[in-house]
């Protein structure tokens, strides 16, 4: 299924001011990612798309996106300072395994990553976040 392109931004209404990256990201006193917070949340995305499911090649576009969708918004409503990258892999189970990696050139005292791994007897998902931290 093909998502039709989003239409252009609108100006806000008159005495109304756009939403900006600092109204998502209000004083964070809290320092370094929380992988933990961040785990949970994916967790819970993924089994809300693919719990039940079987492996179903035609669903793969539509699964993928909604998990990555459903990630970063929940992650975003958390109101920390970072940007985050959400990837999301979703492969039929098979005897071949499944194996990815990944490298960042980061802060480590502020940024972080979590990979969330999920599988039922049809499928295997990989969820990555990365969360790099910004100063406003």
């Amino acid at each position: 299924m093909r998502r039709r392109r989003a239409d252009p931004p609108v100006a806000p209404p008159p005495g109304k001011a756009r939403t900006t990256m600092e109204e998502y990201h209000r004083h964070c006193d809290e320092v370094g990612f929380n992988a933990e917070e961040a785990h949970n949340i994916v967790k819970e995305c993924i089994d809300g798309v693919l719990g039940g499911e079987d492996y179903d090649y035609t669903s793969i576009n539509q699964w993928t996106a909604s998990i990555v969708e459903q990630s970063l918004a929940h992650l975003v409503k958390l109101g920390k300072a970072y940007k985050y990258v959400v990837t999301c892999a979703v492969v039929q189970r098979s005897a071949y395994g499944f194996h990815t990696a990944s490298s960042c050139f980061w802060d480590t005292t502020s940024d972080g990553t979590c990979t969330v791994r999920w599988e039922n007897r049809t499928m295997n998902c990989i969820v990555n976040v990365f969360a790099i931290s910004f100063v406003l």
